[in-house]
């Protein structure tokens, strides 16, 4: 048995009445809270006593989309100023040079950006296997980081030559696809709670696979019990391919293929109308809300307030690394409320004229960012900070040039509003990521070199 006593932090709970404790602290034996409360209150002895006077402590952000791999090609010219689309026909060629070692390694790379910025539990969803890659590098990865994975087996069966839009070399077909669906399943999903390793189904998009791939797909994952993840109507080009492919808008191709329910979540769904946000709540289908990937790919801005209004269930998601450029989690929190506002502006909205509707709040866009996440991805085991649920955490510093002005008037608040930076430290499951602002589990000295130099070799060919 371990236990990790924390005191004197200012705690943000994210429980159902959004509890603060100025002066509080956790108690936590093996990996779970046992107890929260004012420092006062607290045991006086643990295994490890560490005093946070002048942090904040948040529960660990959720990342509920993302694609590793991406990492490797950030920032690639050709592909810099393009829709998503063309983005993808661009770098599709370049990610079909990887290998099981840039998984691997580029796992490494995003799961530690995303400890940096707080986040404790990511999902990601891996949708080509080139030359020998397998979902299994990228579990392995995410083991040796610390942080907990929704690993999504991804897949893409309908290539350029069968109408779809990615090239046939990265593709597979249908029967080898659910075959490795099934073994990944039964090697790794962990349904029990404080899981560090969950497998996700997750065909990559309406333009990428076939109807009865997603249907089966669906029958495999709801033999087993685990979640099923897709793109959806991210762009208003997948609205046009779906009705000419398909004959159905992108929400009504979802239901026509059995894609709807509690355990089914999509990426971005931009592009959606009032009916198909109702059929969203009416079947308790999640949302991966990834502002700065909308707005990098001028894409558009999601109806966040609408699906919330709704009962919908929403997420945040950095997204991957080519279309966002970057792993930083809390900088998605502020991103959203910011884009959310500005949703606000472009549709007139004014206190003066319309008091009923009102702006997205810092304390909003964080729960999307801890509690939202965990509810997309079915978990009641994280997200706050509350006895038994896992010790998953991060805590700040406030008391640095980033947050003067601003932390004495409301810190939590300040989070959000002002300019993310790196947090102090990262603890999942009681287990330091990061401690004192440097990665605890990973050399990150090492671990950008090897990136740069697997980078550079996919890039030049």
């Amino acid at each position: 048995m371990s236990t990790l006593l924390i005191k004197h932090a200012h705690i943000v709970t994210m429980n159902d009445h959004q509890t603060e404790i100025t002066d509080g602290g956790l108690f936590i034996r093996d990996g779970f809270i046992e107890t929260v409360g004012q420092a006062s209150s607290l045991p006086d002895t643990a295994d490890e006593v560490l005093d946070l006077t002048g942090h904040i402590i948040i529960p660990g952000l959720v990342n509920t989309h993302h694609h590793f791999y991406q990492t490797l090609t950030r920032n690639i010219p050709a592909a810099q100023n393009a829709n998503l689309f063309n983005w993808l026909k661009t770098l599709y060629p370049i990610w079909a040079r990887m290998n099981p070692e840039d998984i691997f390694t580029s796992t490494q790379t995003a799961l530690s950006e995303l400890a940096l910025s707080g986040c404790t539990t990511a999902s990601d969803h891996l949708y080509l296997f080139p030359n020998g890659s397998k979902l299994d590098d990228e579990i392995q990865a995410g083991l040796s980081v610390g942080v907990r994975l929704h690993a999504s087996r991804g897949s893409m069966s309908l290539g350029e030559s069968k109408g779809g839009l990615p090239p046939d070399s990265v593709t597979d077909t249908e029967s080898n696809i659910l075959a490795d669906c099934q073994r990944v399943i039964e090697r790794y999903n962990d349904p029990n709670p404080g899981a560090m390793t969950r497998v996700v189904l997750a065909p990559c998009s309406p333009f990428s696979v076939t109807g009865d791939l997603m249907r089966e797909s669906a029958k495999l994952a709801r033999h087993y019990g685990v979640h099923l993840h897709t793109h959806l109507a991210e762009t208003e080009d997948e609205e046009q391919f779906c009705l000419q492919k398909f004959g159905y808008r992108p929400v009504g191709y979802m239901q026509s293929v059995d894609w709807v329910g509690a355990d089914v979540w999509f990426a971005h769904s931009v592009y959606v109308n009032a009916a198909e946000i109702d059929v969203f709540a009416h079947h308790h289908c999640g949302v991966a809300h990834c502002p700065t990937s909308n707005m990098r790919l001028a894409s558009g801005i999601a109806p966040i307030k609408e699906y919330l209004a709704a009962g919908v269930n929403v997420g945040l998601g950095v997204d991957g690394s080519a279309s966002n450029d970057g792993s930083h989690l809390l900088a998605e929190v502020r991103q959203a409320m910011l884009l959310s506002r500005l949703k606000e502006g472009i549709t007139g909205y004014s206190l003066s004229n319309d008091p009923s509707r009102k702006l997205m709040t810092a304390r909003e866009a964080l729960w999307l960012g801890t509690r939202g996440g965990a509810a997309v991805l079915g978990r009641t085991d994280i997200g706050s900070l509350e006895p038994g649920k896992c010790a998953d955490f991060f805590a700040i510093n406030l008391n640095r040039l980033d947050y003067a002005g601003g932390a004495i008037h409301d810190p939590l608040a300040s989070v959000v509003f002002c300019q993310p930076t790196r947090v102090d430290y990262t603890v999942v499951g009681g287990k330091f990521v990061v401690r004192a602002g440097q990665l605890v589990t990973i050399n990150e000295t090492e671990l950008a070199a090897r990136h740069n130099k697997a980078a550079k070799r996919l890039v030049s060919g």
